[in-house]
């Protein structure tokens, strides 16, 4: 039976957690801090479970730099939730801005049924969600926007940018930002959308934002021009410095770089957080509201408590963090970047000195530091699958890629050590060397 150091794991999610927590972990799951009972059992009301809370928040603020405007919560779901909640809680902040200024227009004394009337007509006309397209994930964010907003009509989720367009029909670059369509701002001449959102990094695909897109770059006085952006980061988040001031709303599933499943990080900013009209409203203008499971207004009401919230997972996520500032100490997440950036560099070049046997899939300018998604020989099957049977041998795991995709997939989240990289690093070119070629 291998020893836990004899595999080097390179799953996509659920993904390795460095085995120091494991081992904490294993402690607190039996007997935590000596109280005799298992974080699995502890009240999630108690004043344990609120420190674990409050200290898993104080270490994401931390590395992050969050600044105090904003708001960390947990929640269920995972990122396909989120995919449900953005459309939800946005899409009523801004009806709640059209309200306002129906009510700024008109005058706060103004029938009520007036008001609805004008903003249901803003809702028609003007709501507008933009999605960058580059890979399974946005793809699937931006159906679903499409599937909640279906009874408005359709055209209110605007693709303002689908990489297989130019690609084969195939995901594996990111169009150049002068060819997206985004919807034009109350500056250059349009009305704005709701919110812009784009996942930084596709798990599948293989595809990574080298950083945030230029054209959401921009920082507006006025509320009514500015860009709402979203960033789906579950898959490289803490993987490199982020300046959260510039975004609205962050969210990741944590069983990539943070933790185990079950929990679900948002990084919301707190203004929007008190922009949400009445259910009745948003009903009555056609908008359904939140669910009160997504509705990050309530959840943030509540501490991240409006239900059962799985303690352990959260305090899982808490020891990632703060194994990640102990390591990295004042770098802070810039020395976990450049760790990222080394790991990932070593992979590539033993791929790119065999291109008669590899094909790194995405174009080079957008490869992902945390998913490295690449070819045997074209894509040939036999090949493909003597290259996994030989990495199994080697206690090499997790290296298939995705079911919808196929090819190789090695995931180079945090907890991979480098030791392990090196040690795919060096089968790559064994394999390569030996020259497994196709039967004829």
């Amino acid at each position: 039976m291998p020893d836990r150091d004899d595999v080097a794991y390179f799953g996509a999610g659920p993904a390795p957690l460095p085995t120091s927590v494991l081992q904490r972990g294993a402690e607190a799951f039996v007997n935590f801090e000596n109280t005799g009972l298992s974080l699995a059992e502890i009240s999630h009301r108690s004043a344990t479970a609120n420190k674990i809370l409050a200290d898993t928040k104080a270490a994401l603020a931390s590395l992050l730099s969050i600044p105090d405007d904003y708001e960390i919560l947990f929640m269920h779901g995972g990122g396909s939730a989120e995919f449900s909640a953005v459309v939800h809680n946005l899409v009523a902040v801004w009806v709640e801005k059209q309200r306002r200024k129906a009510v700024a227009d008109l005058g706060a004394d103004k029938d009520e049924q007036v008001i609805v009337e004008k903003v249901k007509r803003e809702v028609r006309e003007s709501l507008r969600l933009d999605y960058l397209v580059t890979g399974s994930w946005s793809l699937k964010a931006s159906q679903e926007a499409a599937n909640l907003l279906e009874p408005l009509g359709k055209g209110f989720a605007n693709v303002a940018v689908d990489s297989r367009e130019t690609n084969g029909g195939k995901f594996g670059t990111i169009p150049p930002e002068k060819t997206w369509t985004l919807t034009p701002r109350r500056s250059q001449g349009g009305k704005g959308s709701a919110f812009a959102y784009y996942c930084d990094n596709e798990t599948v695909d293989g595809v990574e934002f080298p950083h945030l897109p230029n054209c959401l770059d921009q920082s507006s006085q006025d509320e009514d021009d500015e860009v709402l952006v979203v960033a789906d980061m579950s898959s490289n988040f803490l993987s490199r410095h982020v300046d959260v001031s510039k975004y609205a709303v962050i969210f990741g599933g944590a069983q990539k770089n943070i933790g185990i499943t079950d929990v679900t990080l948002v990084i919301v900013r707190k203004d929007l957080l008190l922009s949400y009209p009445s259910p009745s409203f948003l009903h009555a203008v056609g908008v359904w509201s939140p669910p009160t499971i997504l509705n990050w207004s309530i959840i943030a009401k509540n501490n991240s408590l409006y239900n059962t919230m799985p303690i352990f997972s959260i305090w899982i996520a808490g020891e990632v963090m703060r194994g990640l500032l102990h390591t990295h100490g004042e770098k802070g997440l810039a020395g976990q970047e450049a760790l990222a950036n080394e790991k990932a560099r070593i992979i590539y070049d033993v791929l790119d000195r065999h291109p008669e046997v590899y094909q790194v899939v995405p174009n080079v300018s957008v490869r992902s530091r945390m998913n490295i998604c690449f070819r045997v020989r074209g894509g040939d099957v036999t090949q493909e699958k003597t290259f996994l049977e030989y990495a199994e041998a080697q206690l090499l795991q997790g290296l298939k890629g995705h079911r919808s995709v196929g090819g190789i997939r090695a995931s180079n989240y945090n907890a991979v050590p480098l030791k392990n990289v090196e040690k795919l690093a060096a089968y790559l070119m064994d394999f390569a060397s030996k020259s497994h070629k196709p039967s004829t």
